[in-house]
């Protein structure tokens, strides 16, 4: 018993190891979906705030400390404005660093946007456009909006033409303006400002495959593979292939053994026995497709390619091969692109009906049926796209919020409640847990269901419900425009890039395109209102 206990705690000591992938250089993470997504940045978190804080010392101390004084002596604020200016900024730091390159970097002029917020209303406007003025700027965009700042009465947004120097010194000065209750710099094109990366093109998603190492057959004695040497070379035979995966290359064909085929024919057979009863009826209507198109047989385990080729065709989804179960934040993003990261191995012979992990099962039987329906594959765009530039702690709610509805969720359908949920409709244990009276079934809100902790061990003892995907997609999208992301995204099929909607220039085009599209559909409706000939 101490045997095992010892080889349990070293499994997991390795297993936290690697942890932090890319710090450490392994390929793999440890912890389940939600826990990856609050720990997974800590490491970077320390190493960026070291480096944040020397760069605030060293620029607090050259001659921008110096200008800023001055600028303190000729406004006369004292020692309460000298607390509150202390420090730089992520962005300023950014900047700083820019204009100190070279003489001809300090001088450059570049464009940035400055949100000033006014305490004493309109008013104080002309010290803003005086300040820019002094520094020899031009404004080329002003707005303003009533702030929701408590002592603020307006949020002015200006956007200037400024020499780099002369911009730090202007939000140093205007920080100094007991009228103004802050000074943000939010972009400038020219520099890099502060701001998290995330892919912003499909073949940018060779960056994203991040793995968690959670139940992975080599490292937990509960797997059912832990003492199965010829399945865990499989394991990681096919693993490979899929880190060697890059965009634009066709998904390598899976040579399925009889074993694994199988496997596949029991859970098929289980599957389809069940679903007539207990799945949505979206679920069914695109089983039945894909029998029809011969993609579905219970012989033999369907390739992801040809899978990949009937979702492009439905909904524009495209698959991807993952060599395990990825990070929160790397999968999501793949949704946004619509692109689903699926597994390519199988799981062990000896559970055919239950994995503690993903595999193409789960992902086959679960997952692609929904993801050819128009509205489910739309709700998940909609959740990789919130995805995108979120801080850590909106992705743990994400990956919540795609738990208890891609993975677990239930739906209403002609006052019977149904599965929708990929974990469910792949595991028939739970599924018929989750439709008994055991657990407790909640109204989908996805405000509350962000925070619910959940069980990726056992069944879940709480399942939430949405009244249809239509009233899940509305109540997802009023609790997204809550989030703190600065800004919004747009996915563009045609170019297969996310469009990050930070300019009223992109702003333009985008309503010019919605014109069109808009007067196409006033057409159609006035051709089917006309009569008939």
């Amino acid at each position: 018993m101490m045997a095992v206990a010892a080889a349990q705690k070293n499994r997991e000591m390795f297993a936290i190891k690697k942890s932090y992938s890319i710090e450490n250089g392994y390929p793999s993470r440890r912890r389940s979906l939600v826990d990856d997504a609050r720990f997974e940045t800590i490491v970077v978190k320390q190493t960026k705030q070291t480096v944040l804080d020397e760069a605030r010392a060293k620029a607090n101390d050259s001659s921008l400390e110096c200008t800023i004084l001055q600028a303190q002596e000729q406004h006369q604020q004292g020692k309460q404005n000298s607390a509150r200016d202390a420090g730089l900024t992520e962005e300023e730091v950014v900047l700083q660093n820019a204009a100190s390159e070279s003489p001809e970097a300090e001088k450059e002029v570049v464009r940035a946007a400055v949100v000033v917020r006014l305490r004493d209303g309109m008013g104080s406007l002309g010290r803003i456009l005086k300040a820019v003025e002094a520094y020899h700027g031009t404004v080329v965009h002003l707005e303003s909006r009533q702030s929701r700042s408590e002592g603020v009465q307006f949020d002015v947004l200006v956007k200037v033409d400024m020499a780099r120097s002369n911009l730090l010194q202007l939000i140093r000065s205007l920080r100094q303006t007991q009228s103004f209750g802050s000074v943000s710099l939010l972009s400038e094109n020219n520099v890099n400002v502060k701001a998290p990366w995330f892919p912003k093109h499909a073949s940018e998603l060779d960056n994203c495959n991040h793995l968690m190492t959670k139940y992975e057959p080599d490292l937990d004695m509960n797997h059912p593979g832990f003492a199965d040497q010829v399945y865990r070379a499989r394991r990681k035979e096919i693993a490979e292939i899929a880190f060697a995966y890059r965009y634009g290359d066709p998904i390598p064909h899976i040579d399925y053994t009889e074993t694994e085929n199988k496997t596949w024919s029991a859970v098929f057979a289980r599957v389809k026995e069940l679903m007539v009863k207990h799945a949505c009826s979206e679920y069914i209507a695109v089983f039945k497709k894909l029998e029809d198109e011969k993609i579905f047989v219970k012989e033999r385990i369907p390739q992801l390619q040809e899978m990949s080729d009937f979702l492009r065709r439905n909904t524009g989804f495209t698959l991807r091969p993952a060599a395990g179960l990825l990070t929160a934040r790397d999968f999501l993003a793949s949704l946004a692109f619509r692109i689903f990261q699926s597994t390519q191995y199988v799981r062990h012979i000896n559970s055919p009906y239950h994995t503690p992990e993903p595999d193409c099962i789960h992902e086959l039987l679960g997952h692609m049926p929904l993801l050819a329906d128009p509205s489910f594959a739309q709700f998940s765009q909609e959740i990789g796209l919130a995805s995108l530039g979120a801080s850590d702690e909106e992705i743990e709610k994400l990956s919540t919020v795609y738990w208890f509805t891609v993975e677990f969720g239930l739906c209403k359908e002609k006052d019977e409640v149904k599965a929708y949920g990929a974990g469910l409709l792949s595991a028939y244990g739970e599924l018929l847990h989750a439709i008994s009276d055991k657990p407790e079934h909640r109204a989908f809100e996805p405000a509350s269901t962000a925070v619910q902790p959940y069980q990726d061990q056992e069944y879940q003892p709480i399942y939430y419900v949405a009244e249809s995907f239509e009233d899940a997609k509305e109540k997802f999208r009023r609790w997204v425009s809550t989030m703190s992301r600065p800004f919004e995204v747009r996915f563009n099929p045609h170019t297969e890039r996310v469009e990050v909607l930070d300019s009223v220039d992109k702003l333009e085009t985008l309503v010019s395109q919605l014109n069109t599209e808009v007067l196409h559909l006033t057409n159609a409706i006035a051709k089917l209102k006309q009569p008939f000939c």
